[in-house]
């Protein structure tokens, strides 16, 4: 499993509070790179820009990409362009909640 895989593995683990669908899948991870120093880039969106979680789901983001031993750094970016709309969601997520 590549680095770019186990990032990724770790964000499934993360849930939005108000939709029973992990971040991942909801389309809120807009980009992921991987540098060359294991250092990883992340833009990341929430659903609204007043999310009760917009302190917390991002931190939470980090540490748990951190916490994977060959990271060395998380250099996560908030952004709103695009807004975040359901069509981002994965063809699983819309499944799940019946879209």
């Amino acid at each position: 499993m590549d680095l770019k895989e186990k990032v990724i593995t770790e964000i499934k683990k993360i849930y939005d509070p108000e939709i029973p669908v992990n971040i991942y899948e909801l389309g809120l991870i807009y980009d992921i790179k991987i540098e060359k120093d294991n250092s990883i880039k992340i833009n990341m969106t929430l659903t609204t820009p007043n999310c009760p979680v917009a302190e917390s789901l991002p931190k939470e983001v980090k540490d748990s990409i951190m916490a994977i031993k060959e990271v060395k750094n998380v250099d996560l970016n908030l952004v709103w362009e695009p807004p975040w709309d359901k069509s981002m969601m994965s063809e699983a997520a819309k499944l799940e909640l019946n879209l």
